[in-house]
Parts: structure tokens; C-alpha cells; sequence
């Protein structure tokens, strides 16, 4: 069978469609990525040369499998030479080719963001500014995004409106912390992740020989989740499809998320404006998940006024409602969604990978945490440290940083004086000092005190001595030696083996230290097997590869089973069997933040959108009518995201706050004689305001009469958080609210009709 019979119509005719601008318009789970792999692979079958197309992914193990996809068809070999992977990762070696001719050495290092704000740290410092006016992060995040939108720093300090917005800010420093950040990474010999498009683009602009060579190189292009793209990573793109025109962009801009990175919707709502006899194509069979889910999100998403109208539609089967999950407070909710979680997976013998938890931001995964942890079930939280920024893993991997750049002065700084060697604090204030004087590195000042003379007492200067001869010799291997062998060198060597073999013994954090620098120099050993035999990998080689990962690409397949917590925008991409979309409240989701603009409110409906797309077969929608936030309980209203789903597709359900509910979570085991489940189906709710008139457990007719009743000053015992004096009292009636202080949990606002509270004597 043909590899094209294994597409739909739509598919097969965007995949056969091979010359000019085409535009794939591909809806959630309708195989884009199938449709890109095929379309190359038939490229390629049609006698196009593969050092010819260059397709450009979000994820390098998206690359990775297409890669492998595509070798399966035409050979591995031949799929070798295609040029695939992330932006950053393909223009960088464009960049290392070229960088003496933006005034770079050809090995210098990629900076991760910690590295960056390490830098930028030092320089608020430098130049005396206060650190809370400055914070790192916002300045790393303001030249981001200056660096994304092409901005220089030159440009930055003679742009009127730019200064104008500082000084407004009352930071009229940030360009001169601009200016001084691109001068520390250009004397270290360094790159960050915004400038490897920025400088490709300079490089572009600047040398008209290399626009022309990698236009003729480049004679097909693919660019995956195009709606994700930014200024700087359009404008290559358009630079290279120029000359021949052979562009192909996939994407959905119903899933375009990422506005806070840069990205501009506006590249695929305009691609018809570049490309006026372009062709578009719809990918509008969804293969995911359940009719009802489609049909949800596609009610929701049709809210949008700016998108490419497209159906999405599927043939699986109908599946079930999408639950719409009430809960007085956010602990509730966790221990709701955890017991949901539990009953469906011993219902229908479900893995714990076939669950995910989606929330809008990453302080709400405690609750679930919590829970989760209470019954036993394994989880994983994503977006939080990874392999990589582990410190003991910095350490080494800054080490191998310096043998390949000595010039790099983050990674300088780094290990200089570990494992400890007796260079202190304020030797290493002074070389930094010296360094500045005279324009030059750190390296260059250690390696010659003789030229660039600097405040260094002889003891220190005989270690660092010491230490300029051993990074040295790593760097003569560097060339000479397979990644493995010096890399396993460079962890004896350096003193960092015996660091951590000495504090094994002081307990488990130590050994999981130690057993993590062991992974790597297995990881490093998989990355040399890996190489071909004539091309022996070295470990500059490997350091590429580490610098560009993406956090998607990180996940190991024997860790995944257990349940997923992430936010809605690192799901992306990904599909669960079971999703729980939680916290949907407003000005949680969509956020407070995102209520200024048409524009802002669209993305969060989008972002909504891709979170319920995920799902497969079942979908879980959550909210707290109360919030602990800022060391107070706030009362919530549910989302209008609710609301803006066909009502066809919902069915409403409450928590039951039964005893057996209490002992169950609260015991952190289950109840042997428990039978019966927490979450009873209420009603089909034509209304979103039927959401509120649902009572979480009817409260006795004497409690609830009583509960009205309470005064301003009454004491009171709610069932849940003890003793308490009633402060305050808002509203009438059925809405009638009061906030107590509890002297173990605070202040809370709870109501009345729903807290079964009972008036003390005094």
C-alpha cells in the first residue's frame, strides 16, 4: 500500500501539492504532522533533492520523529540530509558557519535563561541601580522582547517612544543595561536564545552573499505551527522563501497561544497578504477525540471574531458529556479531582498516564498535589526544574562550557572556584573589575595578570594558575577526543566526582546528586553510540545539542506513568485519554490580566479552546466558588467559559461533602466499605446560571434557617474550620454572605445557606 492511501482527501491534496505558497489550515487532531512528514517524503519521491528543504519544527523531537517517519519512506540516509529541526536549533548552525562575519567566534556559547539573568543580575549591581526597580526577570523579559522585534540596543537608546514608555516606567536605565548585557555577551562569546534569530537575521540583512546562498539551498520550505512564529523568526522565513516562493506554512490559528513569547498571530491571518496566489487547505477531520468534545470546542471557538473559519468534525463516536465540576473551595477541588481520578481509573482499569490536570497557572497545582499524594497515586509536575538546570548538572555542563569557550563568563564564574580551590568572593569581584577596565574577558585577565594587572593576591593567583592549565588541557582534547571519554575527564578531573562521593553519605538529596551526574555521562555515552563511525561526536558537539533542547524534548518514555499536572500552554501539542480543566473561574481563566482588549480575551478563549482539545475521551470542567489568595478566602463566580459552551454538551454535577468524603481524603487511604462514588449527575443545565442555584449538600432546614439568622459579632462553629466570630455581612437572602475569623484558618467569606453554621452561645 502506497503511503498516500494512508491519507484523507484533504490530507492527500495538500501533500501532493508540492510547488508556490500553500497554506495548511489544521484543526486539533486532524494530522498535520502526518501531512507534513508525507508531504516531504513525497517531495523527496517526486526527485527533490533533500539538501534542498528545510523544514522548521517547535520541538526537536518533533524533528527528531519526523525524521524517522520520513526514512521509513525514502531511506534514513537520504532523510538525513534535510535539513529539520526547531528555529533555534537550524539557525544556529547557520550562525556557527558564519559567526566571524557578525563578529562571533564560531564555538561561541548559547546562554540559557538563568544564564541571562545571572548577567543581568551582576549588571544592575555594576551600575548601582536597585534591584527591586530592575527586577532581572522584567529586564530580561524587556530586551526579549526588544530582540524579537529586531530592536538593537543602539536603536533601543535612540527610540523616542521607547524611552519615553522607561522613563514613564521609572526605569529609564533599561536601555543602558541593554547596551551593557549585548557587550558582556559579545566579549564572552555568547549567544541567547533571542539573539540566535536575531543575528540570523542581521546576517540576512548585512551580507547579501549569504541571503543568496541559503535562498538557493533553501529552495523548499515547511514551517510547523506557524501561528507560534514571532517578527524575527516571519521575517527570516520570508527572506528565504523569496527567491523561489516553494513555502509551505501548517498551523491553526485557533491555537495560536503564545502572544506572551512574542508570537504574532497576524504571520497567518496575513499569509495571504505575502503570498497573494497562495492555495489553502483545511484539515478539518478531527481523529483525537470524541464527537462531543469536537462539538464543544468548536461552539466555544466560533466566540472568536479575528480567525480562517473552518468545521472541525469527527467520525469516532459520540463519547460522554463534558462534567462541569462545583466546589466550595480550591482544596476541595483538589480532593475532588483526585477522587474522580481514582474511581475512573478503577472503573475501567485506565493507566495514570491517561490522565492530565490542565490549569491556567502553575500556583494551583498545590491542591492537587496535596491530593493526589493523600491517595497514593503518582504524578508529575511539567514546567518545573529540569534535568538540566539541576545545579550539580550546571556545574559539570559549565565546565564543558569552558573547555569549548574559555571566554564564556557565566560559566567562568560558575565553577571558578568549585569544588572550592581558595579563590574567594572578592578575587573574583576584582577580575570581573579588571576585566571591565580594560574591554576585555574575565579569561584574558586570569590567563595574563601581567597584561591586564588586577587587584589578586599571590595565593589566589597561584590557584587560578591551577585552574587556567586544567581548563586548558580539557580544551586541547577538545577536538581529539569522543564526548564520553573527555567528558567523563572532565567530571574526575575538575574535582567534581570526588565532591559529591564525599557527600553521599549525608543523605538521600546527596546520593540523588551524585546518581544524577551518573545519568549524564550515560546520556553523553548514548550521544557518542549514536554517532555515525566517520564522524565521531565530540563535546562541543553534545553541548549544541543540550543548549537547544526544548522542555518537550526532555521527557524520558519509561517516566511516564503517572498523572500529568501542567499548564494549559506547556499541553500544547499533547493529547490525554482523561482531561481535567481546572480552576475555571473568572479572572483566573480567562486571567484578570487578559480582560483589557478584545484582542487578550480572544487568546484566553483560545487558549481554552486548546485545552479542551486535548482531551480524548472524556473532559472534566472545575471551579471553586472560594479561593485562598493572598492569605484570605475570595469568593469566585464561574468562568464565562462555562457559559459560552452549547449547554448540549455539559452535564453538571456537585461534590457531596459526606462524612464517608471527609474520612476517605482526610486519611490519606480509602474507606474499606466504600461503595459508591463522590460525584452524582445533577441535571442537564440549559443555563450557566443554573450552576450557581446547584447546592453542594442541602443543608438541614434547621441549620439553614439558623444560618441566616447569624448576626455581625455571633460566635460560630462552621464543620470544617472550628470556632469562628462573624466580622461581616453582605447581600439578602438566598445570597446573603459573611465573613468570619477563624483563629486556625483566618478570615474566610462563605455563604450563609451553604455553610451549616451553628450559633454559639456566648
Amino acid at each position: 500500500m502506497s503511503y498516500l492511501d494512508e491519507l484523507n482527501e484533504s490530507q492527500r491534496v495538500a501533500v501532493e501539492h508540492i510547488f508556490g505558497p500553500i497554506m495548511v489550515i489544521a484543526g486539533a487532531g486532524s494530522g498535520k504532522t502526518r501531512v507534513l512528514t508525507y508531504r516531504i517524503a513525497h517531495m523527496m519521491e517526486q526527485g527533490i533533492d533533500p539538501f534542498n528543504i528545510l523544514a522548521l519544527t517547535f520541538t526537536n523531537k518533533a524533528a527528531k520523529e519526523m525524521t524517522e517517519r520520513i526514512g521509513h519512506i525514502v531511506g534514513a540516509g537520504e532523510a538525513k540530509n534535510i535539513s529539520m529541526g526547531t528555529f533555534h536549533s537550524v539557525f544556529s548552525k547557520i550562525l556557527r558557519f558564519n559567526a566571524e562575519r557578525i563578529g562571533f567566534p564560531n564555538n561561541f556559547t548559547i546562554y540559557d535563561t538563568q544564564d541571562s539573568k545571572s548577567l543581568i543580575k551582576d549588571i544592575i549591581k555594576e551600575l548601582n541601580l536597585d534591584d527591586k526597580t530592575y527586577k532581572p526577570s522584567m529586564v530580561f523579559g524587556r530586551i526579549s522582547a526588544a530582540k524579537n522585534n529586531l530592536i538593537s540596543p543602539e536603536a533601543y537608546a535612540a527610540n523616542a517612544e521607547i524611552q519615553l514608555e522607561d522613563k514613564q516606567a521609572r526605569r529609564p536605565e533599561l536601555g543602558r543595561i541593554f547596551q551593557s548585557y549585548a557587550n558582556r555577551c559579545l566579549k564572552a562569546g555568547a549567544m541567547d536564545f533571542d539573539d540566535l534569530l536575531y543575528f540570523t537575521n542581521v546576517l540576512l540583512r548585512d551580507f547579501p552573499d549569504v541571503l543568496h546562498y541559503y535562498q538557493q539551498k533553501f529552495q523548499y520550505i515547511l514551517v510547523d505551527e506557524y501561528q507560534d512564529t514571532n517578527y524575527a523568526q516571519y521575517l527570516i522565513v520570508k527572506k528565504l522563501a523569496a527567491a523561489y516562493q516553494n513555502i509551505c506554512v501548517v498551523g491553526d490559528d485557533a491555537q495560536s497561544i503564545y502572544s506572551f513569547r512574542g508570537a504574532n498571530i497576524e504571520n497567518i491571518l496575513n499569509f495571504r497578504k505575502d503570498y497573494p496566489d497562495f492555495v489553502l487547505y483545511k484539515l478539518e477531520q478531527n481523529y483525537r477525540s470524541t464527537k462531543n468534545i469536537v462539538e464543544a470546542a468548536n461552539s466555544i471557538i466560533k466566540k472568536n471574531k479575528d480567525q480562517i473559519t473552518k468545521t472541525v468534525w469527527t467520525d469516532n463516536n459520540e463519547g460522554a458529556k463534558i462534567k462541569v465540576q462545583r466546589s466550595l473551595t480550591d482544596n476541595e477541588e483538589g480532593r475532588t479531582i483526585a477522587q474522580a481520578i481514582f474511581e475512573r481509573k478503577t472503573a475501567d482499569g485506565s493507566r495514570f498516564q491517561d490522565f492530565a490536570i490542565l490549569y491556567r497557572t502553575n500556583k494551583q497545582s498545590r491542591a492537587f498535589e496535596e491530593a493526589l499524594r493523600k491517595l497514593n497515586m503518582p504524578y508529575k509536575i511539567y514546567g518545573g526544574l529540569s534535568f538540566y538546570q539541576r545545579k550539580e548538572i550546571k556545574d559539570l555542563l559549565a565546565y564543558f562550557r569552558l573547555s569549548a569557550n574559555p571566554h564564556d563568563e557565566e560559566a567562568l564564574k560558575r565553577v571558578i572556584n568549585y569544588p572550592k580551590r581558595g579563590i574567594g568572593k572578592t578575587t573574583i569581584e576584582n577580575i570581573i573589575i579588571a576585566a571591565n577596565r580594560y574591554n576585555t574577558s574575565m579569561w584574558e585577565v586570569i590567563k595574563d595578570f601581567s597584561r591586564f594587572p588586577a587587584d589578586v593576591g599571590s595565593a589566589a593567583r597561584t590557584k587560578i594558575y591551577e585552574f587556567v592549565t586544567m581548563i586548558d588541557s580539557f580544551g586541547a582534547e577538545l577536538d581529539k577526543t569522543d564526548a564520553f571519554t573527555l567528558a567523563e575527564r572532565i567530571a574526575k578531573s575538575s574535582g567534581i566526582i570526588r565532591e559529591l562521593l564525599a557527600e553521599k553519605d549525608k543523605g538521600p538529596e546527596e546520593v540523588e546528586r551524585f546518581q544524577n551526574i551518573e545519568e549524564l555521562l550515560a546520556g553523553i555515552q548514548e550521544f557518542v553510540r549514536g554517532a555515525d563511525a566517520d564522524a565521531p561526536r565530540t563535546l562541543a558537539d553534545f553541548m549544541m545539542d543540550v543548549a537547544l533542547l526544548t522542555d518537550a524534548d526532555q521527557e524520558k518514555p519509561e517516566d511516564r506513568n503517572h498523572i500529568s499536572l501542567m499548564t494549559i500552554h506547556s499541553s500544547k501539542g499533547l493529547e490525554f485519554p482523561n482531561i481535567y480543566i481546572v480552576g475555571l473561574e473568572e479572572n483566573l481563566f480567562p486571567s484578570q490580566m487578559a480582560l483589557n482588549s478584545r484582542s487578550e480575551l480572544e487568546e484566553e478563549r483560545r487558549l481554552f479552546y486548546v485545552a479542551l482539545t486535548r482531551g480524548m475521551r472524556s473532559c472534566m470542567l472545575s471551579y471553586a466558588t472560594s479561593r485562598f489568595t493572598w492569605g484570605q478566602s475570595i469568593m469566585c463566580e464561574p468562568s464565562r467559559f462555562i457559559d459560552e459552551i452549547d449547554p448540549q454538551y455539559l452535564q453538571f454535577e456537585s461534590v457531596s461533602r459526606a462524612a464517608n468524603s471527609r474520612s476517605l481524603m482526610g486519611s490519606g487511604g480509602f474507606d474499606r466499605g466504600f461503595t459508591g462514588g463522590l460525584n452524582k449527575p445533577l441535571q442537564n443545565a440549559p443555563q450557566l446560571r443554573s450552576l450557581k442555584e446547584v447546592s453542594q449538600s442541602k443543608p438541614s432546614t434547621d441549620s439553614g434557617a439558623q444560618s441566616l439568622a447569624i448576626m455581625v459579632g455571633n460566635n460560630v462553629l462552621h464543620d470544617r474550620f472550628g470556632k469562628g466570630k462573624v466580622l461581616k455581612l453582605e447581600g439578602q437572602g438566598a445570597d446573603k454572605k459573611a465573613t468570619i475569623f477563624f483563629p486556625q484558618h483566618g478570615s474566610k467569606t462563605v455563604l450563609l445557606r451553604f455553610a451549616n453554621l451553628q450559633i454559639l452561645e456566648e
